[in-house]
């Protein structure tokens, strides 16, 4: 059996106390854990916060911040167990509700539980915090929160537990996500699109431009989420050894391909390459190789980034101006068609029979056909549910207290319309 299916098994702790304690891995997943979470708080928060505009920064960090406090308290009531407990193919049981046998000497694998459920817990920040930039400018604060616990308890957990669990369905299929691909990017992606769709687009779009108000916050939160993501896709191999150093190299290579590709085409395209377009396609670099990090090599991760960078680029300039569908920040066009895009190559280049551009090869008794039909059941699977589940949320919400502000509220801007702030008092 393959080291990826061995190494899933035994971060699981269902498994907990079959190895020993770790220093190193240990040390290594509680680094990982602060790097995911400066991903959320403040990379992502700058990086969206910068590409709204003036009079709604404020309420975007506010989004960010007040997700993350929301979902980690959730994940100590009963989400950690709903994603990671035994239970079912389909959800995890109660039984780690309030951390209910996690305690300081309980071991994940060769790590403290602790360890292992605090670095999921930032996955599970960051992903309701990534769906926000489909609605930005134009959500109620309180449907905004709402909206996003709901989501989490009925898209985020299951989905984790299909893909991550040892008794969830996708990973007893022999799914490929090593860090991500469909249970955040996809999630996220598709749930934005819907979003976008359900509440419309923002007073003026698409005849109004609405430029980014600060690029400077945006290409800082950007680096910072380039850095941060070692991290995430890094740690994802639970322990501190080649997995997890050729993961940090193909999410690097990845991330200065996509980016590289992105500003070529701006540059032959419009004459001039852009600081926004460069930061986007690292994104798309860094959100498609997210589910391959830990399966490919670094030939494979070049030609991920360099498709990543050319995909979205054209799914951002296909969805807004020819579709005319307002996700607000590219959550969709970077992330999901990042993730789909991902997750489908995993199964193409974690082959070992590609020469330079090989991986780590397929489990027992998978090929290359058999493990492309499990990553397309996968995306499907993933990418449907979430929209279905989406959608009725988002109608439950707005039938129960509403979804969008005002019209005046969002002429005015939503710092102060929603949080009586301004971003700026200049």
């Amino acid at each position: 059996m393959k080291h990826w299916i061995a190494a899933a098994l035994a971060a699981f702790p269902a498994v907990a106390g079959a190895q020993e304690l770790d220093g190193g891995d240990t040390a290594w997943i509680l680094t990982s854990t602060a790097l995911v979470l400066f991903m959320t708080l403040p990379g992502l928060a700058l990086f969206y916060g910068g590409l709204v505009r003036t009079k709604n920064v404020l309420s975007v960090l506010m989004q960010c911040f007040a997700i993350t406090c929301a979902i980690s308290v959730m994940w100590v009531l009963f989400l950690y167990s709903l994603a990671f407990a035994e239970g079912g193919p389909l959800i995890g049981g109660l039984g780690k509700a309030f951390f209910a046998g996690v305690e300081e000497g309980t071991v994940s694998g060769t790590i403290p539980e602790t360890a292992f459920a605090m670095f999921q817990l930032t996955f599970a920040i960051i992903t309701p915090a990534l769906v926000v930039g489909g609605f930005a400018e134009r959500m109620k604060f309180s449907a905004m929160l709402t909206f996003s616990m709901l989501w989490s308890i009925l898209v985020y957990a299951p989905v984790c537990h299909w893909v991550w669990a040892a008794d969830g369905w996708l990973f007893g299929m022999g799914l490929l996500d090593f860090a991500g691909g469909t249970v955040v990017h996809i999630t996220a992606g598709v749930a934005a699109l819907v979003a976008a769709l359900v509440l419309g687009t923002r007073q003026g779009f698409p005849s109004t431009p609405m430029l980014p108000h600060n690029m400077t916050m945006t290409v800082t939160g950007a680096a910072m989420l380039w850095v941060g993501w070692f991290g995430f896709n890094g740690g994802s191999a639970l322990a501190a050894n080649g997995n997890a150093a050729m993961a940090i190299l193909v999410t690097h290579i990845s991330a200065a391909a996509g980016a590289a590709a992105w500003a070529i085409i701006e540059w032959f395209r419009y004459g001039k390459p852009s600081a926004l377009g460069t930061v986007t396609g690292m994104v798309a670099g860094l959100g498609t190789i997210t589910p391959a990090s830990g399966f490919v090599g670094p030939g494979g991760a070049l030609v991920i980034g360099l498709a990543a960078g050319v995909l979205c680029f054209n799914a951002t300039n296909f969805l807004k101006r020819k579709l005319g569908v307002d996700d607000s920040l590219d959550v969709f066009p970077v992330h999901g068609v990042g993730g789909i895009l991902g997750t489908l190559l995993a199964g193409v280049f974690a082959s070992s029979a590609l020469g330079v551009f090989s991986g780590q090869g397929y489990a027992d008794g998978m090929n290359m056909g058999s493990q492309m039909g499990v990553q397309a059941i996968g995306v499907l699977a993933v990418g449907t549910y979430t929209a279905a589940v989406t959608f009725v949320l988002l109608k439950l919400v707005r039938m129960v207290m509403g979804l969008r502000v005002s019209a005046e509220e969002e002429s005015s801007g939503l710092d102060t319309a929603q949080h009586n702030e301004r971003g700026y008092d200049l």
